[in-house]
């Protein structure tokens, strides 16, 4: 599905990268529709292009070939100035490594999207503040990266990503480097986030992961492979806190 209604639509995109005399072919002919308000994971082997399909949807780099509209704008072919503005007004970025200021309390770090569009301290502050309540975190406002879990710095995390008011989460493999119990939470958010009328993309390599979203697109070689709509797994940390102890 690739119609001019879907929010994200890829047409024939291909990425070809060049070090020196050898070229590397990442993405070959992608042809793809997201509509809004989609929870879409996107998997695939090592090597397989879901990484530079998420920097392409991110506008962190542009096609070689083909068209990328988001919102019915063709962002292929903008400046690196036009696409730095796209992702303040309409993206969030979620990272397995998390990417938060080491020495910097929760809320400033939240804060930084804002800060770097130029929004006065008070109102970064104050949005930044809404954003942790919306994580769960109201009461880790002031605390350090070094003072919380891992869960609890991805939630930073995906403040930060909210604190700009997006219309698509990029979410690139954000339980990596979380146990299975913290990972059930953070996608219980990110659901939670998909039912308020997100568009979320989540890059997995983990079937189990995947299974959380609505729809996944199975990546190889850097073509698409297969695409499947589903019924998502509910994602409910308590439950399966629950089962693992009574297992135990």
């Amino acid at each position: 599905m690739t119609g001019n209604d879907s929010f994200i639509v890829l047409r024939q995109v291909g990425k070809i990268y060049r070090m020196g005399d050898v070229e590397v072919t990442a993405l070959r002919d992608i042809s793809l529709g997201i509509q809004e308000g989609e929870f879409v994971a996107v998997m695939g082997a090592s090597g397989s292009g879901k990484s530079t399909l998420m920097n392409i949807l991110g506008c962190l780099d542009r096609p070689t070939a083909g068209r990328y509209l988001l919102a019915g704008r063709d962002v292929s072919q903008m400046s690196r100035g036009e696409l730095a503005a796209i992702r303040n007004r309409m993206l969030g970025f979620v990272f397995q490594s998390f990417n938060l200021l080491a020495r910097t309390s929760a809320v400033d770090n939240v804060g930084l999207p804002l800060q770097y569009a130029g929004v006065s301290y008070r109102e970064r502050h104050q949005r930044a503040e809404e954003a942790l309540r919306q994580v769960g975190l109201a009461d880790r406002l002031h605390h350090h990266p070094s003072q919380m879990s891992g869960g609890q710095q991805q939630r930073v995390a995906i403040a930060r990503a909210l604190v700009t008011k997006p219309r698509l989460i990029l979410a690139d493999e954000p339980t990596g480097n979380l146990d299975s119990r913290t990972s059930t939470e953070i996608l219980a958010l990110l659901q939670e986030l998909w039912r308020s009328g997100l568009t979320v993309v989540m890059v997995t390599h983990e079937l189990d992961i995947a299974e959380y979203a609505s729809r996944v697109v199975m990546m190889k070689d850097g073509c698409i492979l297969s695409d499947t709509r589903r019924q998502a797994r509910v994602a409910d940390a308590a439950v399966e806190s629950a089962t693992a102890e009574a297992v135990l």
